[in-house]
């Protein structure tokens, strides 16, 4: 069903809130638009002005290497300034009610931690951009470390314990994803009675398999969405209104 209006989409909301005893979140890069964070494939998003750098070629080329840290050190003050959005707090607030398990995001961005979510209850699928990790022995860096190598060089750096390439720690196209993260994913989607798929495009595969998959195992699904997804189809109750307007009812004191 598709809400006609936000405040009916709200109240359903509500309703299926009050009645679910274990509440998955499914967030993609749209919940956190409202931060100043651009998305990925809008007018405007981040891939209409940079083509992404595909795992091997991070790992074949040096110079891949240093274009791929000087986009996210001339991103840095823009992940610096995001804060938690209404959507962010609302999702936080459920998790502190105790209606939450567990979420599972495709962003990178940490906003879901400075909200107040575990890190442990936050399945972040595609990594997180905050630090860094060497490719070969998984050794973590501070970025403050690695920009500091690479203004004073102007190379990104490699390993000072194993000499491999050190890479945010975000997974890139053609990189694995990680099992861990995606064993648990599908556990929670499997086990909750509401999923709720919240500023995802649902196009990327295999993380866009969770909310069928919820649905399949007897949840309901809801999407939140601006655009309409491929997905809506199968929903309980598509909201395509703005996501901070449709979770701010949810914002606890």
């Amino acid at each position: 069903m598709i809400a006609t209006d936000l405040r009916s989409g709200v109240e359903q909301l509500g309703d299926m809130i009050a009645e679910a005893s274990a509440i998955v979140p499914f967030t993609g890069a749209g919940i956190s638009t409202e931060s100043g964070i651009p998305d990925f494939r809008s007018p405007g998003g981040l891939w209409t002005r940079n083509q992404p750098i595909p795992f091997d070629e991070f790992v074949a080329s040096q110079d891949a290497r240093d274009e791929a840290w000087r986009r996210r050190f001339a991103m840095e003050a823009t992940f610096a300034a995001a804060k938690p959005t209404r959507g962010h707090r609302a999702l936080a607030s459920l998790y502190k009610a105790g209606k939450i398990p567990g979420l599972i995001t495709q962003n990178i961005d940490n906003l879901h931690q400075a909200s107040g979510i575990k890190a442990d209850d936050v399945i972040e699928l595609h990594g997180n951009t905050t630090y860094a990790r060497c490719i070969g022995c998984g050794k973590r860096y501070d970025l403050v470390w690695v920009k500091d190598h690479f203004d004073h060089t102007k190379r990104a750096p490699d390993c000072t314990r194993c000499e491999e390439p050190i890479k945010t720690a975000t997974i890139s196209f053609g990189q694995a994803m990680p099992e861990a993260e995606m064993r648990m994913a599908v556990e929670l989607s499997r086990q909750c009675d509401l999923f709720l798929a919240i500023g995802s495009s649902l196009v990327v595969w295999p993380a866009a398999g969770f909310p069928l998959m919820a649905k399949r195992a007897g949840a309901r699904l809801v999407i939140i969405n601006n655009e309409p997804t491929e997905q809506d189809v199968h929903a309980d109750l598509v909201i395509r209104f703005d996501i901070g307007e449709a979770l701010s009812p949810f914002v606890g004191n």
